[in-house]
């Protein structure tokens, strides 16, 4: 009489390597941003002008239709440190650069006071496309979106992020987090660190905002001053 027990649901298959590979490759895999699986987070793009030329031909959700361009984003691809916006409004929209309105003019004197200059950062947004009425985008289109900024993130390799605005710190760095409370804080994922601000945009419309936001500033340039400096230790160190 055979000892062998009855399978109740038939034939055990052993995994393939294939799809143990992908299983392993899926459990190390951490996003920057939360909530992006692997699959979306386009790993197989390396190099900054493929991904930029994937993302000006996008058709994924219907912002794509109603703006003139795709606005990729801005400035030094090599940057230490990366400012995300929400999305952009008309003037982007005409040409094609992130922060270039009456916004983006109140961030470079906010940037110049805090002694950075535009051309040693990157600037980048959530959505790609001006939303029409210059409306906050849908979850559905930061949805999309967002995996475009999770591959630029990581082919960009900055050490720190700066959150401007509501929408960009719940991208970024939780769904549920306030601006008022979360600002002004540093955060740690991946090695980077976060901190969010409250986005040029709101400082027109409520200047009391102002005060904070120069604040936070403040501590953003300490912290890339201070990176600076540890780079430059470590350069001289491995020259001496």
């Amino acid at each position: 009489m055979s000892n062998e027990q009855p399978r109740l649901f038939g034939k055990l298959e052993e995994p393939s390597v294939e799809s143990y590979q992908i299983e392993r490759l899926e459990k190390a895999y951490v996003s920057f941003l939360p909530g992006i699986k692997m699959e979306e987070s386009f790993q197989d793009i390396e190099d900054y002008q493929d991904l930029h030329d994937l993302v000006i031909e996008c058709q994924r959700c219907r912002l794509r239709s109603s703006c003139q361009q795709v606005v990729f984003g801005d400035g030094n691809i090599h940057a230490d440190i990366l400012f995300i916006g929400e999305g952009p409004g008309q003037d982007e929209d005409r040409q094609g650069i992130p922060f270039v309105g009456r916004a983006g003019q109140l961030l470079n004197k906010i940037l110049a006071a805090a002694e950075f200059e535009r051309q040693e950062i990157y600037i980048a947004n959530v959505v790609k496309c001006r939303p029409p009425g210059n409306r906050l985008p849908s979850p559905d289109e930061v949805k999309e979106c967002r995996n475009y900024l999770e591959a630029q993130i990581r082919i960009i390799k900055p050490r720190i992020v700066v959150c401007l605005g509501s929408l960009a710190c719940q991208t970024v760095i939780d769904p549920k987090a306030k601006i008022s409370l979360t600002r002004g804080k540093w955060f740690i994922r991946n090695g980077v660190k976060i901190m969010a601000s409250y986005h040029p945009a709101a400082l027109l419309r409520n200047e009391s905002y102002k005060r904070p936001t120069w604040e936070d500033f403040k501590l953003i340039r300490d912290e890339y001053k201070s990176l600076k400096a540890r780079q430059m230790r470590c350069d001289d160190a491995y020259n001496g």
